[in-house]
């Protein structure tokens, strides 16, 4: 069965974003002049994902906000002439059919997936979390898609990390069966940097079979009361093969400061309405600041 459908978690605090993020979503902090989130169902509608669900939580109505129509700034847009701003305005509600439940209560990323459950209808789909955005036109998300189709099975992506910094990740045990496809033979929740299975860090693209959610429901909440998506597909990868596609560029966890940083940097160098003038400003800052 072809892939139709894109989850995308959206209900974390965003902690680390204090305090930005006290009454404002951290996935509606811009990389330039998007929030974030859109470039992640951005990436799902140009993978040919059109019906998207949208996990929010408490202080989060600024996302149901941006992706519907705003009929009274599209009157003064037009009324103003500006009509390059007023198509961006439009496209945005119109990029495909966009649907929203609540996670109640912030019991892990594996908890917030389970709630998908009733809008997935038995089909298998895509998660995308949404602090975690890729470079404009990255393939990796369709490349996942395309290794399911071959397969039938989930799909996880992975990305060779410092060993030291595999302790912020879920961890493979990689069985390699093409140069850049294994099949997982067990995942770890941020294992110590010793007993780590390898330095392949899964980062936040998943294509997932519906049996994942019989697995969320046999997976003991750990730390915190939480349920990790991660302890979940190690069940699923014991009764039915997971595959993992290793990848090594373009990516960007925007939920970390310095990673917000350079996305914000990288993205606006790759437009060609920015890059000139970014580039002298850069080169005058290295320059002033005596930083190289």
């Amino acid at each position: 069965m072809n892939v139709r459908k894109a989850v995308i978690p959206a209900a974390g605090l965003g902690t680390r974003f204090l305090p930005a993020t006290k009454a404002q979503p951290k996935e509606m902090l811009p990389i330039v002049d998007k929030p974030a989130i859109q470039y992640v169902v951005e990436e799902a509608v140009n993978a040919g994902l059109n019906d998207i669900l949208i996990i929010t939580g408490r202080g989060k109505r600024s996302i149901e906000d941006h992706f519907d129509r705003s009929v009274e700034l599209e009157q003064v847009l037009e009324a103003k002439g500006k009509f390059d701003e007023l198509k961006q305005v439009r496209e945005i509600s119109e990029m495909g059919a966009i649907h929203y439940i609540r996670q109640r209560d912030p019991l892990g990323l594996g908890h917030a997936v389970g709630v998908a459950e009733d809008h997935v209808a038995g089909e298998p789909f895509a998660v995308l979390l949404g602090d975690d955005i890729m470079r404009e036109g990255n393939p990796l998300l369709q490349e996942m898609l395309k290794v399911h189709e071959r397969y039938g099975r989930s799909v996880i992506a992975v990305q060779e990390v410092p060993r030291e910094d595999i302790s912020l990740y879920g961890a493979i045990r990689p069985e390699f069966v093409e140069e850049r496809l294994a099949r997982v033979v067990s995942i770890v929740e941020k294992p110590a940097p010793e007993e780590a299975p390898s330095n392949l860090a899964a980062i936040g693209r998943y294509v997932l079979t519906p049996e994942i959610f019989d697995a969320l429901r046999a997976t003991p909440p750990g730390k915190g009361g939480e349920i990790q998506l991660t302890d979940a597909i190690n069940i699923l990868a014991q009764e039915q093969a997971v595959y993992a596609y290793v990848f090594e560029n373009g990516r960007f966890d925007v939920g970390n400061k310095l990673d917000y940083l350079r996305a914000t940097l990288e993205l606006a160098i790759d437009r060609e309405d920015l890059r000139e003038g970014l580039r002298a400003y850069l080169a005058d800052f290295v320059q002033r600041k005596k930083i190289l």
